[in-house]
């Protein structure tokens, strides 16, 4: 989708829920709502930024995006929890508008069943240089052709 060949593979992973396992109710609208902690390893050499993107794969509209985080320095192995909404980060990451219109995290609240949150990770052979707030159009755009390696982690969550 956004390569040109072949890629590497980022592991991506979390202390507190593993892949394909529920998120912990502290992480959504039935808990705190604040970001969960995230890590990933495997990170190309030659990478400039990092992005993130999470969405939830099962909206009632198709898909909606949690958190957006870009132009992440390729130093930054890791997020501790509890991020805060400011456009950019203590760390240099540059945070995206989620669905709802707003910057930073967007805690999980699937209106029905369960639904599947994509944490993806893309390391990229550029850095995006985009002001804080762009939605994730405007993101896969600035990556087409500059992913160089990319990984997911899937965390579930039902109310």
């Amino acid at each position: 989708m956004l390569n040109r060949g072949t890629i590497m593979k980022i592991r991506v992973y979390s202390e507190v829920f593993e892949n394909m396992q529920e998120v912990p109710e502290r992480y959504t609208i039935d808990g705190e709502g604040v970001s969960p902690p995230l890590a990933w390893d495997n990170i190309p050499e030659n990478t400039k930024s990092l992005v993130l993107l999470v969405d939830d794969q099962d909206a009632p509209g198709g898909e909606f995006v949690h958190w957006l985080l870009y132009d992440i320095p390729p130093s930054v192995r890791k997020l501790p929890e509890n991020q805060n909404d400011s456009g950019i980060l203590p760390n240099g990451a540059v945070q995206g508008i989620n669905s709802s219109g707003r910057i930073g995290y967007f805690r999980f609240s699937p209106p029905y069943g369960t639904h599947r949150y994509v944490f993806k990770v893309f390391a990229l052979d550029k850095k995006l240089n985009l002001p804080p707030g762009k939605d994730k159009k405007q993101i896969e755009r600035a990556m087409d052709g500059h992913v160089i390696a990319q990984g997911e982690l899937l965390g579930v969550y039902a109310r």
